[in-house]
């Protein structure tokens, strides 16, 4: 028995739309063709091979923190990266350093969802 990949990441959202527009245009995500789910949602590719799948009408609170639930987008530029998100007023919490010298930053989604972008050590 073998795994072979990550595939997908899946998050609850309260509103689609405004999901769609922060992963849209605050992390540059590029949107997929998605099934015709009989409930709300939209997919983004994470990389080449790895899709973020929103499913809408959530209800429960989200329970994401930097150091608890969260998933990671190796970068290229943390510089280019924290212009952007000043460029379009959306917060961030500072960079720091890892104890391997990986540098990150976090940035939350509407719903709280936290994403992590890195640079390696």
């Amino acid at each position: 028995m073998t795994h072979y990949e990550l595939n997908h990441v899946a998050l609850h959202v309260t509103d689609v739309e405004k999901s769609c527009e922060f992963y849209r245009d605050a992390l540059k995500l590029e949107p997929v063709e998605r099934p015709a789910f009989d409930f709300p949602g939209a997919w983004f590719r994470l990389g080449e091979f790895q899709e973020l799948h929103l499913i809408g009408d959530r209800e429960l609170d989200t329970r994401s923190k930097p150091r608890g639930n969260h998933f990671a987008l190796r970068a290229d530029n943390l510089d280019e990266w924290e212009g952007h998100f000043n460029s379009i007023g959306q917060e961030y919490l500072p960079r720091r350093t890892r104890p391997d010298g990986a540098s990150q930053l976090f940035v939350a989604d509407p719903d709280g969802h936290h994403v992590e972008l890195f640079t390696g050590p």
